[in-house]
């Protein structure tokens, strides 16, 4: 038995070539060497999610892509405010409160903190942040132009930590452009960008910000990047609030394969890395010390504030019929499609949104008296109750059948599974079809109403260790059963193709991700407002949700009272939030799967106190912004 108690009776689904670099791993006798002068034990190592930086050299993240998850938004920039989905909080950073808007919300005021500098040692105030806003209002090329030129009339300071904006409409969710949830208008230094010709095509090299850290070095050809604990990391709104990061260096890691993610681990070269199921089984079973956000199975991040599934094109038949998408809902084994989407690893979500904590309580466990309930009408008087409460106790059955450790308390079976889902029931399905006009040959396969065979083709990319790929493995092999002439189709087009609408089905998130922290889903509802339904061919604003290209008049309503209401006023967003999920139920424009799970893994060789599941301080991810408020929770391993 290994140091972390895995003992996998179900063998391991290790390729050859992982076989392979373990051979190299066992029969190696030097380790990666850090740069010169740098100590092994002052530095954590973490892979860059996104992958080999495009555009190195270039930092400025207000421009374009510049791969922010190679340390520039989890070192260098500190937002206004940030979200925590694993605290359900919203922490203010730069900011000292929540923003103040007046009554009709055409104006926010902008507390700030004091004591912050910048990492070149000049003072941050309300000058930065009005100079950001008003840049952005006038300078067409950078990123969040857009919004800022749409309603901001005016901004001005009333003095060094205060900061209005006036807008030229009532918005109760301007301060969300500056809400870090991966990304965000971060503040810009007024002291640099003042003395550029073209803020658009500066590089920032090296960039400045109020985070903790600094740049130290990175590889011209994209691979690593370096960064140095500042000497005043106590003027970051990191250290004022949580103290010193424990790490003084911050080295980032690109992989060019899984094979040499999971050998660098186990070689402790590696501190904190993502994987595919698969190689995070290679790696916690092959190592004393690595460990993942749970210490037993199923081990993944299970509380990750976004949803998969699958999304119809609502704007091409025969998917712009709700009862069709009923249909192909109810022709889904959940159980067997969770075996082949994810080995039986995640939470199953029957609404909308992703089950993490604070949305089941305010959504998921409100709206299930109501789900239990909900009807189908299959014509000739006959109703039927689709959700399936039973979902997650017959996935850990399957679960046990396989081999794996389940618990047996039924509340910790619900948080690793789900509450429920909706019923495989194939006769159900038929009877919908052939209400619309649809049938069946005697070669058992379904025809469209004009005789035509059935045909899906369902798009994904072409990562096979994406969410989006698996759903799509999955959800074609459930439809090929029941009948049609289902297939995926792996593309390195889907995001434009999606985002044009040239798809009848893609596995894009059918909804699009909610904030993490309290319970205002605007940030998922809106790209439903018939405002944004875009032509075929047109691109949408958001692939997520708004890639069905569908809209109802019901959800407009209440869009457009969330607009004006206070975001902050939880029973209202809560009122209004079951109201919009219900509508979503109803018609069903997209398929909630299940949510989206992290497979991730700490090796505790340098380092431990990482924010596992028995203590959730904060998010579990490298590649988050919040990644700089572990740091100084992180503890160095007694040798």
């Amino acid at each position: 038995m290994k140091g972390n108690g895995i003992v996998p009776k179900w063998g391991l689904a290790v390729s050859i070539l992982a076989l392979l670099s373990i051979i190299i791993f066992l029969s190696s006798v030097a380790l990666a060497q850090l740069p010169a002068g740098l100590s092994r034990e002052e530095t954590i190592v973490c892979d860059i999610a996104t992958g080999r930086v495009g555009t190195p050299g270039n930092f400025n993240q207000w421009a374009g892509w510049r791969w922010p998850d190679q340390g520039l938004q989890q070192l260098i920039h500190e937002p206004l405010w940030m979200v925590d989905y694993a605290t359900n909080e919203i922490i203010c950073a730069l900011a000292t409160e929540l923003p103040q808007y007046n009554e009709d919300f055409t104006k926010m005021i902008i507390k700030l903190r004091r004591g912050i500098c910048w990492n070149d040692g000049v003072p941050f105030t309300a000058d930065d942040v009005v100079y950001t806003i008003d840049l952005h209002t006038k300078t067409p090329g950078l990123l969040y132009h857009g919004p800022m030129a749409e309603f901001v009339d005016r901004v001005y300071k009333t003095d060094d930590y205060t900061v209005v904006v006036e807008l030229k409409e009532p918005n109760s969710r301007f301060h969300t452009y500056f809400l870090d949830r991966w990304g965000c208008l971060y503040i810009m230094p007024k002291h640099i960008f003042e003395e550029v010709e073209d803020p658009v095509t500066f590089k920032f090299n090296p960039p400045v910000g109020c985070g903790p850290y600094k740049l130290l070095d990175y590889d011209p050809a994209g691979f690593w990047s370096l960064w140095e604990l500042r000497s005043d990391w106590e003027k970051s709104p990191t250290g004022i609030l949580y103290g010193k990061p424990e790490p003084k260096h911050v080295l980032f890691r690109a992989f060019e394969s899984e094979e040499g993610r999971i050998l660098a681990m186990l070689r402790h070269e590696l501190d904190m890395g993502s994987y595919n199921a698969e190689g995070l089984k290679v790696v916690l079973s092959r190592s004393d010390t690595t460990r993942a956000w749970r210490k037993e199975w199923p081990w993944v991040v299970n509380i990750d504030p976004c949803i998969t599934g699958v999304t119809f094109n609502n704007m091409v038949k025969p998917y712009d019929n709700r009862e069709v998408r009923w249909a192909l809902v109810l022709a889904i084994n959940i159980v067997d499609y969770m075996a082949i989407a994810f080995d039986l690893m995640a939470p199953v979500s029957p609404i909308h949104l992703p089950p993490v904590p604070a949305y089941r309580e305010a959504f998921f466990e409100p709206l299930e008296g109501w789900l239990k309930e909900f009807e189908l009408d299959l014509g000739n008087g006959e109703k039927f109750k689709p959700y399936d409460p039973e979902v997650p106790f017959k996935i850990a059955q399957a679960a046990k059948e396989r081999g794996f450790p389940v618990p047996e308390d039924p509340e910790v079976i619900k948080e690793l599974f789900g509450i429920g889902w909706w019923k495989y029931a194939p006769d159900v399905a038929e009877k919908l079809l052939k209400k619309n006009g649809f049938s069946r040959g005697e070669d058992g396969k379904w025809r469209l109403p004009d005789g035509s065979l059935w045909k899906i083709q369902v798009f994904s990319a072409t990562n096979p260790a994406h969410h989006n790929f698996r759903n799509a493995v999955a959800v074609a092999e459930q439809w090929k059963k029941f009948g049609i002439e289902a297939s995926m189709s792996p593309t390195e087009a889907f995001d434009s193709l999606v985002l044009n609408g040239e798809f009848e089905v893609s596995t894009q998130w059918p909804a699009a991700e909610p904030w993490g922290a309290g319970v205002d889903l605007s940030r998922t509802l809106e790209p439903w407002h018939s405002s944004f339904v875009a032509p075929l061919g047109q691109p949408v604003t958001s692939v997520a949700g708004g890639s069905a290209r569908w809209s109802n008049s019901e959800l407009d309503e209440v869009i457009e009272e969330l607009r004006v209401t206070d975001p902050f006023a939880v029973d209202t967003m809560i009122t209004l939030g079951i109201e919009a999920l219900k509508i979503l139920v109803r018609e069903m424009p997209t398929i909630p799967t299940y949510g989206y799970c992290g497979a991730v893994a700490w090796d505790e060789y340098y380092w431990t106190n990482y924010p596992g599941a028995e203590n959730p301080y904060t998010q579990p991810y490298q590649h988050w912004p919040n990644f700089k408020y572990m740091l100084p929770f992180l503890e160095k391993a007694k040798k």
